[in-house]
């Protein structure tokens, strides 16, 4: 047999396991565009143009170390990161974890089901109909389904992104600009712009929640990945990082070009940026960044109230899994369904304080997530539950670096919200 053979069959072996794993890192990371998220990158584009593109490299490279960490803890132990904590460090710091975990995640549920309402609302489509609809769907996805099935329709969700993509490309925007502001480092003098050194802090903050390590960490071991597929679930990490980042990129690229080029530099949530589009871009545009934002709500939705009830039932010692029956993991879906028709019941309320919970869901994020950090950056270095798989000295510099970044940018964000 000829090499070139050899070669072929290697890269086909190659190809099948990593599309064996995929799923877990590329459906994480492309959460992380919720509503929230891509209401900040809309802002910063309309506020800013193409000057904060820049954020998007060390954006990527941050949610590719944390994310693989949590991969590699979950193919190595087989456990989930709250059921580490609570192995290492005790049950009653992994109960204050999860208490502050479920109201961080519960906030985030209800700017989700606001987020659906909103975009919806851009079809003229009332919330009283919306939003009961979608938690139904949301709710029948994950009790109807199994893993496989269940992850295949996430998968479809994360495809669906490409619709920021095509605005961005619809939109005209100014490619050589865009481009060299996204390999180029602002000029000193914008840093005395208090507004655009929040922006900065705000769009790099988005980056990395608190929820993203345990869905990512549990997901990796309900789908049984095992050491032997760690390089690919790897690179199931790096894609999805990439992936998420590129529509970002489009996203602030979108509004740049159309909002900011017109003078519209002020929006008050992602629904906003596609209605203000709508003249400047074209129906199309209007109609792809409206479904998108839709789209990006609706898988939110999903994913959140999912994860906060693994990170639950691990922490407690509950039986958990999409695999099992409601009657053999009832606390699970109990927990589930709790969460979405009480996210859902709140959007509902007239004249509820969203922009308030919006703010609020930002600073709990940002006051939980450097303790989930160092929590896991303790985990991953313990040679007793990774053996080599600690992390090296050089990826040990580069973690702590990025923790104590985020944790900086984090602490900015809760200072800024706080003091309005």
């Amino acid at each position: 047999m000829s090499s070139r053979s050899i070669n072929l069959r290697s890269w086909k072996t190659r190809i099948i396991l990593f599309l064996a794993v995929l799923g877990p890192g590329f459906i994480t990371a492309n959460v992380d565009n919720d509503s929230g998220g891509i209401f900040t990158y809309s802002q910063a584009g309309a506020a800013y143009g193409y000057t904060l593109l820049w954020t998007m490299i060390p954006i990527t490279l941050a949610l590719i170390v944390v994310q693989e960490m949590c991969a590699r803890m979950g193919a190595v132990t087989g456990k989930g990161l709250s059921d580490l904590i609570r192995e290492e460090f005790g049950l009653r710091m992994t109960f204050i974890i999860l208490i502050l975990l479920v109201i961080v995640n519960f906030t985030n549920v209800i700017t989700e089901f606001s987020g659906i309402a909103s975009s919806m609302g851009l079809f003229h489509i009332s919330k009283f109909i919306c939003v009961p609809l979608s938690a139904l769907l949301v709710w029948a996805l994950v009790v109807k389904g199994d893993y496989k099935k269940v992850e295949k329709v996430f998968l479809i969700a994360s495809v669906f992104y490409i619709a920021y993509i095509v605005t961005g490309v619809i939109s005209g925007p100014d490619w050589h600009l865009a481009l060299v502001e996204t390999i180029k480092l602002p000029k000193r003098s914008v840093w005395s712009d208090k507004t655009y050194v929040y922006m900065t802090v705000g769009v790099i903050g988005t980056t990395i929640t608190p929820w993203m390590q345990f869905y990512l960490q549990s997901s990796i071991v309900e789908k049984g990945v095992t050491v032997r597929q760690y390089k690919a679930s790897r690179l199931d990490v790096i894609v999805g990082s990439i992936f998420t980042d590129i529509v970002a990129w489009f996203i602030v690229v979108a509004c740049a070009a159309t909002l900011y080029t017109h003078g519209m530099r002020d929006i008050a949530d992602a629904s906003t940026a596609a209605e203000a589009m709508k003249p400047l871009a074209g129906q199309y545009a209007f109609i792809l960044f409206a479904a998108g934002l839709f789209n990006a709500s609706l898988f939110a939705a999903s994913i959140l109230p999912l994860t906060t009830a693994y990170t639950v039932c691990e922490g407690l010692g509950f039986e958990s899994g999409l695999d099992k029956q409601w009657g053999e993991a009832p606390f699970f879906y109990w927990f589930y369904t709790l969460l979405i028709a009480l996210g859902a019941g709140v959007v509902l309320i007239p004249n509820f304080p969203m922009v308030k919970v919006a703010i609020l869901s930002q600073v709990l994020n940002g006051v939980l997530l450097p303790v989930i950090l160092i929590f896991m950056l303790r985990l991953i270095n313990k040679h007793e539950l990774m053996g080599k798989y600690v992390n090296s000295l050089w990826f040990n510099i580069v973690a702590w670096a990025t923790a104590v970044i985020v944790i900086g940018l984090s602490s900015v964000l809760v200072f800024n919200a706080l003091h309005g």
